[in-house]
């Protein structure tokens, strides 16, 4: 393969600028405050592809956040590549947590990046890990070296459910017909061990508010004699598993399939350390489903997490109330044969069914994704893991991620192709936390084997 090590060591300083612009904008889908933000987040994109000399580069307005396009084909008899990302981000609570601020981005040398990490929330997930693809492209067009045909395909809700993407999809099949879908939003084993994520969890995202009195009470008058909604919440979410840690919600397993003793080798052989593992998020007691290992846990095994939960009085200071409402958000990630939609029903059903007579419950559905699954022995795997060869000397080893790309399934399902996950993230870059950072070599490196990716592509679609 062409070296294109020359061209980004001397574009660097341009890349990383470049990428801190795009950084510097809050572009949360979660949070209407911020719909001019992602706007301006969509316009820069569309900056960049124009720049790049992409055709037909438009920005397609959803009943949401709009979606960024555009294409560059150059022999309608040569592959597509349609190239996946999206440009929203999380929300950054809890502020405080975080040393600088998350729209502020710098780069600061760590334990694993000693050559440095850039700090910022998207700076991995995903806007530093989507932005090495038009750089990628870049190199390639630079170098005159575009061996294929690319579209582009960048959107603002991936944080929030992909909905109104899934209607652009729909609608849109002959537009984004391709070869394969190139996407970047995972992560590798380590900075020196390159993996392909060949596996996701699905996900189901809901909420509970419990409903008591029809105010909030002074809890000295009416304490003893009234429900309390967060007490009573508190009941029902301790219920939901039980002591061995398993998700209690009859049917809940009922498609779900152990790992075959072929499949917990492989998993098993994984390069991983648990006592790594503990450090980086501060702990030192494994916790989870009883008869699985750590790295079975998050990858081929479902989940039920309480993601937020509040009611009553929370500011600084005290005031003795009885609250008369209680909420929590709960997302279930879930594996193949899983469905989100049966999945909603199973779970609100069990939650009415668990819901005393002494407070009223509603259950509402924020959003869902279906698992996927990718096999090993395609063009695009075989593509992506010379790719990584070429550039870290190492056969990528296959993985599953414990993380969701709800729009995934999808894909192969509307535009009948196949999705290849080339990420170049790490587990302790701290995405959807405070301090999320990505590595600069990671971001270089990744620039590199995504060019690559092209040509080995191209090569093997030739036969």
């Amino acid at each position: 393969m062409k070296n294109f090590k020359t061209y980004i060591e001397k574009n660097k300083k341009r890349f990383l600028n470049e990428l801190f612009e795009l950084l510097r904008i809050p572009s949360i889908s979660a949070s209407s405050d911020h719909d001019l933000d992602i706007r301006l987040t969509a316009d820069l994109i569309k900056k960049h592809l124009l720049k790049l000399g992409l055709d037909n580069c438009e920005i397609c307005e959803t009943q949401g956040h709009p979606i960024v396009y555009g294409e560059k084909i150059i022999d309608k008899n040569l592959p597509t590549i349609l190239v996946y990302g999206h440009y929203d981000v999380q929300p950054v609570d809890p502020l405080d947590l975080w040393d600088q601020d998350p729209f502020q981005p710098y780069i600061k040398k760590t334990k694993i990046h000693p050559e440095g990490a850039i700090f910022a929330r998207g700076a991995c997930d995903d806007k530093g890990q989507m932005f090495m693809h038009l750089k990628a492209l870049e190199v390639l067009m630079e170098e005159g070296d575009l061996p294929c045909n690319v579209k582009f395909m960048i959107e603002g809700e991936e944080e929030v459910g992909s909905d109104n993407l899934e209607i652009f999809v729909k609608n849109n099949k002959e537009k984004l017909s391709n070869d394969i879908i190139l996407v970047s939003d995972t992560g590798m084993i380590s900075k020196t061990i390159p993996s392909i994520t060949t596996g996701l969890r699905g996900i189901s995202y809901l909420e509970i508010e419990l409903t008591g009195p029809n105010r909030d009470l002074h809890s000295g008058h009416y304490g003893g004699t009234v429900a309390n909604p967060i007490n009573v919440l508190s009941e029902m979410i301790t219920s939901l598993h039980d002591s061995n840690n398993k998700i209690t919600i009859p049917g809940f397993y009922d498609n779900v399939t152990d790992p075959s003793e072929e499949e917990r080798k492989e998993m098993a052989s994984i390069p991983f350390n648990i006592d790594e593992f503990k450090d980086s998020i501060g702990l030192n007691l494994e916790h989870g489903e009883l008869g699985y290992t750590t790295i079975e846990r998050q990858s081929v095994r479902p989940a039920l997490d309480i993601n937020g939960i509040w009611g009553g009085y929370t500011e600084d200071g005290a005031k003795t109330v009885l609250p008369g409402k209680a909420s929590a958000k709960i997302s279930m990630r879930l594996v193949p044969g899983q469905n989100w939609k049966e999945i909603n029903e199973l779970f609100t059903k069990h939650i009415k069914n668990i819901t005393p007579k002494t407070v009223s419950v509603k259950v509402i559905e924020h959003h869902g994704g279906q698992p996927y699954v990718a096999p090993t022995n395609t063009i695009g795997y075989k593509a992506a893991s010379n790719a990584y060869e070429d550039v870290f000397n190492l056969k990528p080893i296959p993985t599953k991620d414990g993380g969701s790309i709800p729009i995934i399934a999808l894909f192969e399902k509307e535009l009948e192709s196949k999705t290849i996950l080339m990420g170049f993230g790490l587990d302790s870059d701290a995405i959807h936390s405070p301090n999320e950072h990505y590595g600069v070599s990671n971001f270089l490196l990744g620039i590199e084997t995504i060019s690559n990716f092209y040509h080995h592509f191209t090569k093997l679609s030739k036969g």
